[in-house]
């Protein structure tokens, strides 16, 4: 899988152990920043990565600040982004097979690495479910971005 990646200050030492569990298993990571644990604000690193996802250029994006919040809303600006905010495995699988995000957010402050590893790993390996329902749902989500 092509994944983006990026985070903010707060969320780039997890980002490194993301990135590299994610490079050992096979997958192709392209890193938008940032690039140190120098403060930096991270609308300039998400906002490109997820415009990468937008046009399919990758196949998800992950992103990550200190709480997750403000990667999770700068992601959710971007057409074409379904961007989770995720904090446990349950909502990891779901988001997927309900909601077919294709962004995932993180906060290194509020998570430990370990859980993220694993929240990472259960929503890069959960399909979205493709059931009628969703797919409804999620129609009417996309469609609140022309209007």
């Amino acid at each position: 899988m092509k994944i983006a990646m990026a985070s903010d200050h707060g969320g780039y030492e997890y980002k490194e152990t993301i990135k590299e569990m994610l490079i050992d298993q096979g997958h192709e990571v392209k890193d938008f920043g940032c690039y140190s644990s120098e403060s930096v604000d991270y609308v300039d690193m998400i906002a490109p990565a997820c415009e990468s996802v937008s046009r399919k250029e990758y196949d998800r994006g992950i992103v990550l600040c200190g709480t997750g919040i403000g990667a999770s809303i700068t992601a959710n600006k971007v057409k074409g982004i379904r961007c989770a905010l995720v904090s446990d495995i349950f909502t990891a699988r779901v988001t997927r097979e309900h909601n077919d995000s294709n962004v995932l957010a993180l906060g290194e402050r509020v998570l430990g690495i370990e859980v993220c590893l694993e929240i990472v790993n259960t929503w890069l390996n959960t399909e979205f479910s493709g059931d009628e329902r969703h797919e409804r749902r999620i129609k009417k989500l996309m469609e609140l971005e022309n209007e």
